[in-house]
């Protein structure tokens, strides 16, 4: 793999990490939204890559998968969108599972981002010798 290789591949990546936070923060920001029980609760989105063509081709998102509609039922009878039985839907989001996610993807994007710097300095590294 060639130098700029390196550096398309690993910028693949970082598309696909920095895709993934964003997907992880709007989890994060949307998990205590509360709807009526008569509506869909937020639902969670979990970004889905995949391999883009050859060995040397990164990765791609292929799509967001999205969590469930039905949420959790949770008893808050003072809540002004609560029902007839006190009940209004949360969303299903587990924040401990979120944040899990979110340091997984911010350290890929690091991984990512530290081969691009490299990939940088190996290439201004030949053209100073080129230069000598």
């Amino acid at each position: 793999m060639t130098t700029f290789g390196a550096i398309g591949v690993a910028g693949t990546g970082m598309t696909v990490y920095r895709k993934w936070l964003d997907a992880v923060s709007d989890n994060l920001a949307n998990m205590n939204t509360v709807r009526p029980t008569d509506e869909a609760a937020f639902q969670a989105r979990y970004v889905l890559a995949q391999q883009m063509g050859g060995t040397d081709g990164g990765v791609q998102v292929a799509g967001v998968a999205l969590g469930s509609a039905e949420g959790r039922l949770v008893f808050e009878p003072s809540h002004p969108l609560a029902d007839a039985q006190g009940y209004v839907r949360y969303p299903d989001i587990d924040m401990s599972s979120q944040m899990t996610q979110l340091i997984m993807a911010q350290r890929g994007y690091q991984a990512n981002a530290a081969v691009v710097d490299r990939a940088r300095e190996t290439y201004q590294a030949a053209l100073q010798i080129g230069r000598g």
